[in-house]
């Protein structure tokens, strides 16, 4: 056990960590890379650049004459994929903190960062892409000496691409990194960190052994879930996965007992021996709370079950999603998705697409709010379909975020203008060094959802990092703005939004349906609406057939009878015709500027 690190590698998107991990595969000979960031093995991954999943992967390194066994976890840099970084740091002992030497320390390096000293992981500090023309590799240690308070000489150099400063890591990982602490005669302890659907063998579980030992056929059970399986297949992670008669303590690897059902592994729980199970379960890492809120519903409503199917298998390979049933009127059953942002949205979307073939509409997201009634209960509400009466309403209360944002001085002009027009209220500006700001601002979750992230990427040209954590919630003056179609409200495209933003945002969405609704037999009127009152109205006007181009003269009381018996057609029409929401316009509301 004491020739055994485990480690993880934390730094902000970009800034470098898988190229890094390959280098590590290559330089202990683990692997051949053959095409580069070899743990992203998702299509999705590559095409964006971006890890989304966190990857285990085992490596030997030969050290002083003894040789190690390595394990190192891969973590996503995504303020949207931060569970997938606590669940990976539960499972280790050290970590690496890549800062990348041309950008500097970055908002959510800083969040990971606490996160892992909260778990007490040993750092190491690594400044990554040293080898390029602008790096800055003295400014950016002083920022890390600043926020570490390590010393100087502990910060290692390095780059990904040229592969400098790698054998430095690695020895740095052996000798500082301590060994896993566990009892291998004690019962059995092991924390399952993950878990992936194999259509042959069934569910796979991917867990770190805490305490005792595990081998090939034993009786093991889940301790949260109370089931018992058999071992069929115990090993450890590399490329592929390599059967082992035993896992001791402190390995990581997998386990395969030919679990079908999704619902029967659950990340965080722990497996122990049925004849020798252990007193308590393990805790890990904390139960991870959806912040924004969608529908998911089939296009065709045959493939209800098939969709259910789908986000079960694709639940176990990333713990972060919770769905529950829901129906609306316009658009039959589904399910109400919650996700940790919007781009882990996009990417469920993808990946029900390109995974299980799913084709699938998504509403407008939007997060939960607390609603007080006159007598003083409290309903949780997820969707604005779910809004009690306005008379009833005592108050209701909005989830807020503590938002943090460093950028380059020139840019705090315009980004305290856009904090503010999302109804930021300033807490607190700080120089991070030289002209580099960090400001933080409370401010609402709602306001962020839709398109703050863009926004603040295109104001700082990119140079805006921007991260947050959920602080509670405040009582605010909300509405719930309905979209009416000849009358009819569009339950998919209504929203709660303030009061002071509600005209404006029910204005733009009539204009915006106006230009995306296509023209049919008779006139549409789009209406947007609090309560009985209509703040905007935009009109579709009809396909009219000349009816009158036969007439060449003729008194004019010809002209009006024909135009009459038109007028009345269209209105048995109106009363008869429904009108289709394409689904670009359930895509467009997120995107009104």
């Amino acid at each position: 056990m004491k020739n055994i690190r485990n480690f993880c590698i934390i730094a902000h998107i970009d800034h470098g960590k898988s190229t890094l991990a390959d280098r590590l595969l290559e330089y202990t000979h683990t692997i051949e890379v053959t095409n580069g960031q070899m743990l992203d093995d998702m299509d999705l991954e590559r095409e964006r650049g971006i890890t989304i999943k966190s990857h285990a992967i085992q490596m030997e390194y030969e050290y002083q004459g003894e040789t190690y066994i390595l394990n190192l976890i891969d973590t996503p840099g995504h303020v949207d994929f931060s569970y997938e970084v606590s669940r990976s740091i539960a499972a280790c002992e050290g970590a690496l903190l890549v800062v990348d030497a041309t950008q500097g320390v970055q908002a959510q390096t800083i969040s990971n960062l606490y996160m892992a000293i909260d778990h007490n992981l040993e750092i190491i500090p690594v400044i990554n892409k040293c080898d390029m023309d602008n790096a800055m590799p003295d400014e950016v240690e002083d920022e890390i000496v600043e926020l570490l308070g390590c010393d100087r000489n502990d910060i290692i150099r390095a780059s990904g691409k040229t592969g400098m400063g790698v054998d430095l890591i690695l020895q740095a990982v052996v000798e500082r990194i301590p060994h896993p602490i566990g009892d291998e005669n004690a019962p059995l302890q092991a924390l399952i960190f993950d878990s992936v659907f194999n259509s042959f063998r069934g569910i796979i579980a991917y867990f770190k052994v805490v305490n005792g030992v595990i081998h090939k056929g034993d009786k093991v059970k889940f301790f949260n879930t109370g089931k018992e399986y058999d071992a069929d297949e115990v090993g450890v992670l590399k490329m592929d996965m390599i059967p082992r008669k035993e896992l001791r303590t402190g390995d990581v690897g997998y386990i395969i007992s030919g679990i079908k059902t999704s619902t029967e592994v659950r990340v965080g729980d722990t497996i122990t021996h049925v004849d020798r199970p252990c007193e308590e379960a393990i805790s890990g890492f904390e139960e991870v709370k959806p912040m924004v809120f969608a529908g998911v519903y089939p296009i065709d409503p045959e493939d209800y079950e098939n969709l259910r199917a789908s986000l079960e298998k694709l639940q176990l390979n990333d713990a972060s999603l919770t769905f529950q049933p829901e129906s609306s009127v316009a658009l039959g059953f589904g399910f109400r998705c919650g996700f940790l942002g919007l781009l882990h949205m996009e990417i469920v979307q993808e990946r029900l697409d390109r995974e299980f073939d799913m084709d699938v509409i998504t509403t407008v997201p939007n997060v939960s709010y607390l609603i007080y009634d006159k007598q003083g209960n409290v309903t949780e509400v997820h969707n604005p379909g779910g809004m009690p009466d306005p008379t009833l309403i005592d108050h209701i209360e909005e989830p807020y975020i503590d938002a943090t944002v460093i950028t380059s001085t020139k840019f705090i002009g315009p980004i305290m203008t856009l904090c503010l027009g999302k109804r930021g209220e300033l807490v607190k500006q700080t120089y991070v060094s030289g002209d580099r700001v960090e400001i933080r601002y409370n401010m609402p979750l709602a306001e962020i959802v839709i398109d703050f992230y863009d926004k603040l990427k295109s104001i700082s040209k990119g140079y805006a990092s921007f991260d947050y954590h959920p602080m509670g919630y405040r009582t605010s003056k909300l509405v719930k703005l309905d979209i009416l179609l000849n009358g009819d409200s569009v339950d998919a495209l209504s929203t709660l939004t303030h009061v002071d933003n509600a005209y404006e945002f029910g204005r733009r969405m009539c204009e915006k349906l106006k230009d995306l609704i296509p023209r049919q037999q008779f006139d549409i009127a789009i209406q947007a609406a609090i309560g009985a009152k209509i703040i905007a109205r935009e009109t579709v006007k009809q396909v009219r057939k000349d009816v009158t181009a036969k007439c060449y003269g003729g008194d004019v009381s010809r002209k009006r009878k024909l135009l009459e018996k038109q007028k009345r057609g269209k209105k048995r029409m109106k009363q008869i015709g429904n009108v289709e929401v394409p689904q670009k316009a359930f895509l467009a509301v997120l995107k009104l500027d």
